[in-house]
């Protein structure tokens, strides 16, 4: 269902179940991606394909507490799968975006997403050595979009860039901090709980980078291990 179409009180519904499967942090962002989505529709005068109720969202199955359900929220770049079986919740794939991530004018002046993932990402790689930096990098060019877009189904990605094991005890706290800033978009609890499967392969975790270090740099970086594939493009 399109959320445009829906009543207030069923709109505030689904955007309940939402809320209910993430973090605040997790929720606000999605919201404020919303939001931007309607001023990228004042940018461009093409409200008709852009607006902050322009979503769909499905139900997969009927919500149980012992049997298998799920929902999505799907429509300009925001998609979030959620699974739930019993106590368990799984929530990818993930993918949010915004163009612009700043809103400078209209109806959501100041909303701005993105900031943490940006700061962190390039945070965490001025924290390696010289040497590091080059271990970490993996090419010049940046993609045109993450690697694991939507068109590129079945893709087998091989690690690259600087593994877990060949950074000092800080900057392995850099990357599970930085890897936290994405796990926490989910409900805590079940947050602490993918943690904890990231950290178990840690060892096998690996830091790949593109693009430039300056402040105003675009660049582009992923965390890649068997239990977690996270890409941000800048």
């Amino acid at each position: 269902l399109m959320l445009e179409d829906l009543a207030p009180a069923q709109r505030t519904a689904a955007l309940a179940l939402v809320k209910a499967s993430s973090s605040a942090a997790g929720y606000d962002l999605a919201r404020d991606i919303m939001r931007l989505n309607e001023h990228a529709g004042e940018i461009t005068g093409r409200l008709d394909e852009f607006g902050e109720w322009c979503y769909w969202i499905s139900v997969f199955g009927e919500p149980s507490p012992t049997e298998p359900w799920g929902w999505q929220i799907d429509g300009h770049h925001l998609i979030v799968n959620c699974f739930v079986y019993g106590d368990q919740m799984v929530m990818t794939p993930d993918f949010r975006g915004s163009e612009p991530v700043d809103a400078k004018s209209g109806k959501f002046a100041g909303t701005r997403v993105f900031k943490e993932e940006e700061a962190n990402g390039l945070a965490f790689m001025k924290s390696l050595t010289p040497d590091q930096q080059q271990q970490a990098i993996i090419g010049t060019e940046l993609p045109a979009d993450v690697i694991t877009t939507a068109q590129a189904d079945n893709l087998v990605m091989e690690y690259a860039g600087i593994r877990y094991d060949a950074l000092t005890p800080a900057q392995q706290d850099g990357l599970v901090a930085l890897i936290e800033t994405y796990v926490g978009r989910i409900r805590p609890g079940h947050a602490e709980i993918r943690m904890d499967e990231v950290r178990e392969h840690l060892a096998e975790t690996w830091f790949a980078w593109i693009g430039d270090m300056g402040e105003n740099g675009a660049f582009y970086y992923r965390i890649h291990s068997p239990v977690v594939l996270i890409e941000f493009d800048h």
